[in-house]
């Protein structure tokens, strides 16, 4: 049976309303009315290229596979690249005019706090401390000063504290903050208050539904991360029939092609070499393999000029700095 070459449309439906199995029209009042600054609904992430050997795999593998991607992320953390391979990186995805996307600081999962394996994970990937915090904030001068120009936060007061740099310019102004998905909002509620913390662009867990999207859209336009393939750590899940209506529900929205069923490898270190270039490579091809069934479906327009990277006016708390709080030992405090 051949079918008729359609508009945009959903998987299947073709066949299903040929049986009577037909689903019911969508509703235009559950679509997003939110695109990015410049035109497009949506943009494409490359993550976990941990550093120039699988950044030139992935780069090879996209010109070969004609995957247009707008941004190139890091999991390991800013630590764990020397200042050359920073460099090196930040000039080969300028070539291409394609973003950055560097982690920051200490993460809860490698610091001494127990909690973090417990049942109940504790305090996840935050940062803990002072230090913790300290440290995320001198990788993100680090990356900025050898040309980073996004960074990945895992921490609400992280984030904060570099959207206040940014403001007061001790970091670039035109930095674009990213939240991850260790640590992404399940709720409208609480993906405005990222907004509102300086976010650019939020990862949400790639469990959320259709609904869930909706919901979101309704109360901010900041962009949206999400996996279309989650890691295993992350659930594993593959939503890659569900594209089409995720850009539709979500935009503006970066598409992220993770990898499922697939080994750890942060931090990445040369003992893990062949598995991270593998798994670049392949990521790549995952991209294409949405891309494709994007473009069956009549729905591949709309994506968002390659090269660019800026969030649009998004709302934000203000930052009005307050005098630091006088020492306990002051002689006007004492008794």
């Amino acid at each position: 049976m051949t079918l008729p070459a359609t508009a945009a449309r959903r998987p299947g439906e073709q066949v299903l309303a040929a049986l009577g199995l037909g689903a019911p029209a969508l509703s235009p009042a559950d679509a997003s009315p939110h695109t990015f600054p410049g035109g497009g609904r949506w943009r494409t992430e490359i993550p976990s290229c941990e550093g120039p050997e699988a950044l030139a795999v992935v780069l090879k593998e996209s010109s070969r596979l004609d995957v247009p991607i707008h941004r190139i992320s890091q999991g390991s953390g800013v630590w764990m690249l020397t200042d050359s391979e920073i460099t090196e990186m930040v000039e080969a995805t300028g070539e291409r005019d394609i973003e950055l996307c560097l982690f920051t600081g200490p993460r809860g999962t490698w610091d001494t706090g127990a909690s973090v394996r417990s049942d109940s994970r504790g305090a996840g990937l935050r940062a803990r401390g002072h230090d913790a915090v300290a440290g995320c904030v001198e990788d993100a001068v680090r990356a900025t000063e050898l040309g980073v120009k996004c960074l990945l936060v895992a921490d609400e007061g992280v984030l904060w504290t570099l959207h206040r740099a940014r403001t007061a310019g001790i970091i670039p102004a035109d930095t674009t903050l990213k939240v991850s998905a260790l640590i992404g909002p399940v709720n409208p509620a609480s993906y405005a208050v990222f907004e509102h913390l300086g976010a650019d662009s939020v990862n949400v867990p790639s469990d959320l539904t259709l609904d869930h999207l909706t919901e979101i859209r309704r109360v901010s336009a900041a962009p949206m991360d999400m996996y279309i393939e989650a890691p295993d750590d992350l659930g594993g899940y593959v939503r890659m029939y569900e594209v089409a209506e995720l850009i539709r529900r979500g935009a503006p929205l970066y598409l992220k092609f993770g990898l499922s069923r697939a080994p750890g490898i942060y931090p990445y270190g040369t003992h893990l070499r062949d598995l991270t270039l593998d798994t670049a490579r392949e990521r790549v091809r995952r991209g294409r393999l949405a891309l494709d069934l994007l473009a069956r479906h009549g729905a591949d327009g709309d994506m968002a000029p390659l090269g660019s990277r800026l969030p649009g006016s998004l709302h934000r708390f203000p930052t009005g700095d307050r005098p630091p709080a006088a020492p306990l030992n002051d002689e006007k405090n004492k008794d």
